[in-house]
């Protein structure tokens, strides 16, 4: 059985089991819904988060995502008190993948937003989260899993955009922002530069 200690291989596209991806460990968030009937999932949103903002290892993501978050454990969690939401998925600073939300639901992850010229993108998207903060570099690691999962969803769903949460919600959201390299995963994920948001992967990566 996979723990969320295995990190996720560039190579492998893993195997679903529905709409759970069996490489990730499975911990089961409440906040989803059905998605409408007919939806074609194309896009994939990768976000960012950390709680509190900037404090990476701690199990407050899972929390918040899980409702089980103390919202007095810290004073930024009163900020966000009642906050219902989850991701798909979550990767932590380690390369470490977890699954909340069954890939067929809709998570409650992108908020009001509008890409490729529909509005609401979580009726059709798969929302990816980062450890990180906006503006902060990535984990090579992070990369390296970010890549294979997308690579493994394109296999059961027809993907063909991946968008930051600053791209579909520009007015409300800079997630993941400057640091994430989206050369790096245009490379790792070998996708053609158009699937990514415009000028995104023109510039050379920096990674080293």
């Amino acid at each position: 059985m996979k723990t969320s200690s295995d990190k996720v291989s560039v190579e492998g596209v893993g195997d679903w089991t529905n709409g759970w991806y069996n490489v990730a460990t499975r911990v089961e968030s409440p906040n989803h819904g059905p998605r409408p009937v007919g939806v074609e999932v194309d896009l994939i949103v990768v976000h960012s988060i950390s709680l509190p903002p900037g404090e990476f290892g701690g199990d407050a993501v899972h929390r918040l995502f899980t409702n089980t978050l103390d919202w007095d454990a810290h004073p930024y969690f009163q900020t966000i008190r009642g906050l219902e939401v989850s991701a798909h998925f979550f990767i932590d600073r380690h390369g470490r993948l977890t699954q909340f939300v069954d890939c067929d639901l809709r998570a409650w992850h992108a908020g009001a937003s509008r890409y490729r010229g529909r509005p609401q993108c979580n009726d059709d998207s798969i929302g990816i989260e980062l450890e990180g903060l906006e503006g902060l570099p990535f984990e090579q690691s992070q990369y390296e899993t970010l890549a294979g999962l997308c690579r493994a969803i394109a296999v059961r769903y027809p993907i063909g955009y991946v968008a930051g949460h600053e791209h579909i919600a520009p007015d409300r959201k800079k997630d993941p922002g400057d640091g994430f390299d989206w050369p790096l995963l245009q490379q790792l994920s070998g996708w053609p530069v158009g699937r990514f948001p415009a000028g995104t992967c023109n510039a050379k990566s920096s990674a080293r």
